[in-house]
């Protein structure tokens, strides 16, 4: 038997923090102190930008800061995926208008690098100004000497200019460069020979990871964005695992996978559940060698009323030890679910019983904890609905639906991209898959009445991906941004307004009040509670837009995929649910419950966890690619747009790190101790200095926390959170109720950054005589 193979059933399957580099890079050792007023005021360049001043008004400076808008997410974007920022302008030594010439007042504007358009923000002058709001990518601000304030249209004299951080992405290329960055010729992969595995009688049509010896097949590539011919040349340094090596040589006894069953259990009620191989095809595409809990994807959706305990009786019939983490849920610590923690993996065959109490209503999920890279991505998740117990917890509506979103990574034949084995790859940005589901089909069908009312209750399974998703009328088919651009170049079509949807809730409850949003960012592992009315008849599209990067050519470009499509008939609704839905709730019991911390959010920042990189030995290609990229990395990292670098990197290179900065402890290292009773405050920097920094999803076990503010703006409509969005470069405070004795996981949940070994475990100790808080 393969040593792959060999490996895994013997337990190595296993985090991939062991493989982390002995050697690793310093993270922001290669930055270049910043200066100008931005770095004087101690704002990061990724929302800040400095002004410069014309020679005759040499004595004025600025800048203006790219603030946080007021969101219910984690970032604030348009339904189109722009980002959007609060600007405010710090200006000195400005002179009077008039000794430019005939002018009375300052004006600030914002343009695209085309100057097309350009719009007014505002009358100016020094001190710290108000500048309203941006949605633009890239842009300029110009601050110009005008007749008057009143002016439409600049036309006056420009005294101080600066540019967006967006702006320093240029077009760069290293084409030059990277063909000197060849591996040994054992991890070439020559084409023919592919073919030739394919062509295999044994191999079914499929290429298994014992057919191809010698190397890695390429993963597929963005259409828009061509990859360095050195890279070609490179392959994952690890063995390469294929999901049909999973099932040995049982594959003709693997049955097709199943659509996901509703499962209502009363109090004290049992659930069996198994993980098993499964099959699975997308778009009639080959079939793929998938994993299942009892034949489903997603597995069971688990419907139980607040305050109940059900049992799960788990079996394990893949070859890979595992366990069912129940993420969200304050239970009893031992059955968390996290294997070497909480609980022995669940060896195959073996079996494990879970007591699950459900103490708050709301969306929760289910999936394993042990190489969720792999697991995860082939289908290993499933949803817990949680039903309140006050009938009018929610506003009426006319239907329910249960929503879990993922993406997968298959190659132009349908079939699963292979995976790291001894450690995961793509390690650097996570998985991005190339092909939506919903539900774990391609696209979600939905059937209403006009004037329906719909409650969505939305969770994001996916490995890496950060969804935005909005409600659009259109009369054409499904979009699929990738087939789109191959066919026409470019996106052709406008979506229209999206419909107004009503936020209700998040992770763990209700938010403090309802609010109105066009759309829905959702992290992975992050859930949202929405509503949405259909008041015309049509065709209503659930899209998933952004804008992603082209790092070659320095651009942004969008994306649009339809995820679900929603007919609504011309007969109107028997129920009318319309004036409900016009109201905007305010949570009385939801805000009681916060009352009794809001005396705590301005104390002093108790613990701080530092979210940085370092990395070791990577491909030279990589190296001097990312001295370009890293001028200037997105808040969000949207779209998987440089798959062939992302797919090259492993455990042997790459270990993405939790930092307490008060001890210098790493990871597994960090040693934080609590009492139930105890509030703590903890400060989440995420460092823009590291060597890629990105986005990171922290996810915190068996408590409940809140998300004060995110770089001193404060969160005027709370939430209890378990996860919490974290953008590139941004500091978030959180409040964390300790609840709940035992020892708890805290981690990124991009599956790959926790293979990385992106974690830590805190324990908590029962209450002590005195409630106090921890320091």
């Amino acid at each position: 038997m393969r040593i792959a193979i060999a490996l895994l059933i013997a337990g190595c399957f296993a985090t991939g923090a062991a493989a982390a580099p002995a050697a690793r890079q310093q993270a922001g050792q290669r930055r270049i102190a910043p200066r100008g007023p931005c770095a004087e005021r101690g704002v990061s360049d990724l929302y800040c930008l400095d002004l410069h001043a014309i020679p005759d008004a040499a004595g004025a400076t600025g800048s203006v800061d790219l603030g946080r808008v007021p969101s219910p997410f984690g970032v604030a974007v348009t339904p189109a995926g722009n980002h959007i920022h609060e600007l405010t302008a710090h200006i000195a030594g400005l002179p009077a208008p008039g000794s430019f010439g005939p002018y009375s007042a300052y004006v600030a504007w914002a343009a695209t690098p085309f100057f097309d358009p350009v719009i007014k923000l505002g009358v100016v002058d020094n001190g710290v100004n108000s500048l309203g709001r941006v949605e633009l990518n890239k842009f300029l601000i110009l601050i110009t000497a005008e007749a008057t304030g009143e002016v439409e249209e600049r036309s006056g004299r420009l005294v101080l200019r600066g540019r967006s951080p967006a702006l320093f992405m240029n077009p760069h290329d290293l084409m030059t460069q990277a063909p000197s960055a060849v591996l040994p010729p054992m991890n070439r992969i020559d084409p023919a020979d592919v073919e030739a595995a394919r062509r295999n009688p044994t191999s079914r049509g499929r290429i298994r990871s014992a057919d191809i010896p010698w190397g890695w097949p390429a993963p597929p590539m963005h259409p828009l964005v061509p990859m360095l011919p050195g890279m070609m040349e490179l392959a994952p340094q690890v063995e390469k695992l294929f999901p049909i090596v999973l099932a040995g040589d049982q594959y003709d006894g693997i049955p097709q996978a199943r659509p996901s069953q509703v499962v209502n259990l009363p109090d004290g009620g049992t659930l069996d559940l198994e993980a098993d191989l499964v099959r699975q095809s997308f778009g009639g595409r080959s079939d793929n060698v998938m994993m299942a809990f009892n034949g489903q994807i997603p597995g069971p959706m688990i419907r139980v009323q607040a305050g109940s305990t059900i049992f799960v009786n788990f079996t394990n019939r893949t070859r890979v030890p595992t366990a069912v983490h129940w993420h969200g849920i304050r239970l009893d610590n031992r059955f968390d679910g996290v294997p070497g923690v909480t609980q022995d993996p669940v060896e195959r065959n073996g079996t494990f019983r879970y007591r699950i109490h459900f103490p708050d209503a709301g969306i929760y999920w289910y999936h394993p904890h042990h190489r969720e890279d792999v697991m995860q991505e082939l289908g290993l998740y499933g949803n817990l609905l949680v039903d309140p117990r006050p009938a009018d917890y929610y506003s009426p509506v006319n239907k329910e639906q249960v929503l879990i979103l993922d993406d997968f990574l298959v190659n132009a034949r349908g079939e699963n991209v292979f995976f790291g084995d001894e450690s995961a790859n793509y390690m650097l940005m996570g998985r991005f898959g190339n092909e939506f589901l919903v539900n774990g089909e391609p696209l979600y069908e939905l059937d209403v009445d006009r004037g329906e009312v719909v409650r969505f209750y939305f969770t994001n399974a996916s490995n890496t991906r950060t969804f935005n998703v909005s409600f659009q009328q259109e009369d054409g088919p499904p979009r699929d941004s990738r087939a789109e651009y191959v066919a026409d170049g470019a996106m052709q079509r406008v979506p229209t307004a999206p419909l107004p949807i009503k936020v209700v809730g998040s992770d763990v409850g209700k938010f403090e009040r309802e609010q109105m949003v066009e759309s829905v960012v959702i992290a992975p592992a992050e859930r949202y509670v929405v509503e949405v009315r259909f008041d015309e008849p049509g065709e209503f599209h659930l899209n998933n837009q952004v804008q992603a990067i082209n790092h070659r050519f320095g651009t942004f470009f969008p994306e649009v995929d339809t995820l679900g499509v929603v007919r609504v008939a011309d007969r109107v609704a028997t129920d009318d649910h319309g004036p409900a839905f016009d109201i905007l709730r305010e949570n009385a019991d939801v805000i009681g419950d916060i009352d009794e911390y809001r005396d705590r959010f301005d104390d002093p920042i108790d613990r701080e966890l530092l979210l940085t990189l370092e990395v070791d030995n990577l491909p030279l290609p990589i190296e001097q690619l990312m001295l370009y990229d890293w001028i200037y990395f997105n808040p969000v990292e949207w779209s998987g747009t440089m798959p062939m670098m992302n797919w090259l990197t492993t455990g042997n290179e790459i270990a993405w790190l939790l930092r307490d900065p008060a001890t210098g402890a790493e990871n597994l290292d960090i040693d934080w101790s609590f009492r139930v009773g105890d509030v703590v405050k903890i400060r989440l920097i995420n460092d823009r200095d590291a060597w890629h920094a990105m986005q990171h999803p922290l996810h915190i076990h068996g408590q409940r926390f809140l998300a004060l503010e995110q770089d001193g703006v404060p969160n005027d409509n709370l939430v209890w959170k378990d996860t919490v969005l974290l953008p590139t470069g941004t500091t978030t405070d959180i409040l964390l109720e300790i609840s709940n004795p035992g020892r708890w996981m805290v981690h990124c949940h991009i599956a790959e950054h926790l293979e990385s070994g992106m974690k830590f475990v805190f324990e908590v100790q029962p209450s002590a005589p005195d409630r106090g808080t921890s320091r």
